[in-house]
């Protein structure tokens, strides 16, 4: 009844009602004590309406502050984390602009949480060449207490570079302020170790890496997805590479097919005799069940060393009435091949994609594969030709867009018996199989619901059109014996 409140807005109410990880994870960052984690509940929910979260997108902010450069998404730290920045020296302290500084990092972290929900991001505190008039501690209080109470798990780690000494005594007192949780994610690094958490590749030059992003808007930095090269070898060219169709950072919030999320659990990481661990895995594997298709996995691709563990499947259940068109990119195109990678699936059918590591290419936990769908008309056709003008005409809000990062199994057994060889693939075939059914007989249930809630509609009908004629019936009935109507 607590949240009955108009302090709320009434969709962040409906989700919590709904969404078991999202309350399993306030559960969890208050040690399961029921009292704190509805005092955390309660001021984040206030928080969201305050901030009008379920409706911010790219056009809430001022454009000042994306032109700052002083906060953005971009690059991975080695687990395969995305990366958010906090360029300290970009920011002046002005308290007229606090407010819209705060919905200015909570437009950055929704829009990520939306992107790709349940996978934490690290954020670096960057502050190198920092001065007096860039501190400003109610700000980076702020931020923190985001991590803290507003998106729990949403936080990897957070590295704070070259902190200078003039901040050592503001610290102390922000750290009186952090749970031990909080305390533990801090990592206070410099020049000389930071690379043990982010690879060269994703630092700038005056970090010691190599990565030549320089940040400038418009528009909003995103990873670069390419059409995948095909079994043949030869690029997917049924469609611009530049086209209009990349996924970017800003928000869609009007559209059900991008805010859409709901998961079934199947299955706990790892196998039961420990033979193989998965890498920095932090929670079971899962099934995305989008408006239009329902996806497995639902967030990771996952390879291994072995012959039989350089090809990955991707499980694609269409849900909807009428033929669905995909298809599928990636950030490393010369690593991958991906068989389909621009298709269709027709009404309530099922389809894999099969995706394969090429010749010695070994996945990194950078990797990021897009899969693109859109609901097409019954008239539409499914040839190369076809989709490819589809996807010239589909309009941005009625394309569903999920997204799969890339892991490393790490094997603990150096070496297997061919005849537990033979067996492991026989487990993972079989696994395959009834996930396979399970999605379809998903799909079956989701067409059964369908159905059953058009024979109620007619059900509905009937029983006020025989209450209509049995009216009339006794009215006639009425007339005839006493020549007056009854009304």
């Amino acid at each position: 009844s607590m949240y009955s409140s108009d302090k709320y807005d009434s969709r962040d109410v409906d989700r919590l009602w709904k969404d078991d990880v999202l309350v399993d994870g306030y559960l969890e960052w208050r040690h399961f004590e029921v009292e704190d984690t509805l005092k955390m509940i309660d001021e984040s929910l206030q928080w969201r309406k305050e901030f009008k979260l379920n409706d911010i997108n790219e056009s809430s902010v001022q454009k000042s502050l994306f032109e700052s450069g002083m906060h953005y998404l971009h690059g991975y730290d080695k687990e395969g984390n995305k990366l958010f920045w906090f360029r300290v020296k970009l920011h002046v302290k002005d308290v007229k602009m606090l407010t819209e500084k705060k919905r200015y990092v909570a437009f950055w972290l929704e829009s990520y949480a939306r992107r790709e929900p349940g996978i934490p991001l690290t954020m670096i505190f960057d502050m190198s060449e920092v001065g007096l008039s860039c501190i400003d501690m109610d700000f980076i209080k702020y931020i923190i207490n985001c991590f803290q109470v507003y998106y729990p798990r949403l936080l990897s780690k957070m590295l704070m570079y070259e902190m200078p000494w003039i901040m050592n005594a503001a610290w102390k007192m922000v750290k009186n302020m952090l749970s031990q949780d909080a305390i533990d994610k801090l990592k206070f690094v410099s020049k000389s170790d930071i690379q043990n958490y982010v690879d060269r590749e994703n630092l700038p030059s005056y970090m010691g890496g190599t990565d030549p992003f320089k940040f400038s808007y418009p528009p909003l930095p995103d990873d670069v997805f390419q059409n995948p090269i095909s079994e043949t070898g030869q690029e997917d060219d049924t469609e611009s590479k530049d086209d209009d169709l990349e996924a970017k950072d800003t928000l869609e919030p009007s559209s059900p097919i991008l805010r859409t999320r709901n998961v079934v659990y199947l299955a706990q990481d790892g196998d039961n005799d420990g033979s193989i661990r998965w890498k920095g895995s932090r929670r079971p594997t899962v099934t995305f069940k989008g408006t239009l298709l329902y996806i497995s996995p639902d967030d990771e691709l996952c390879f291994g060393h072995r012959e039989g563990e350089k090809r990955c499947p991707i499980m694609l259940n269409n849900v909807t009435k009428n033929q669905v068109a995909f298809k599928v990119r990636t950030t490393a195109p010369e690593k991958y091949r991906v068989k389909p990678s621009n298709s269709s699936c027709g009404a309530g059918k099922s389809m894999e994609i099969t995706v394969s590591l090429h010749g010695g290419s070994l996945c990194s936990p950078q990797d990021r594969f897009l899969i693109m769908a859109a609901e097409m008309e019954p008239c539409s056709g499914g040839g190369s030709t076809d989709l490819a003008q589809f996807w010239k005409g589909v309009p941005k809000a009625k394309i569903m867009e999920h997204r799969l990062r890339c892991r490393m199994l790490e094997g603990i057994k150096s070496a297997l018996s061919p005849v537990t060889d033979r067996s492991h693939k026989m487990e993972t075939n079989s696994y395959q199989d009834m996930h396979t059914t399970l999605l379809q007989l998903m799909a079956s249930s989701s067409r059964l619901e369908q159905k059953m809630d058009h024979c109620l509609w007619w059900q509905k009908l009937f029983t006020v059109l025989v209450t209509a004629l049995t009216a009339l019936g006794f009215s006639a009935l009425y007339i005839q014996y006493t020549g007056e109507w009854p009304f």
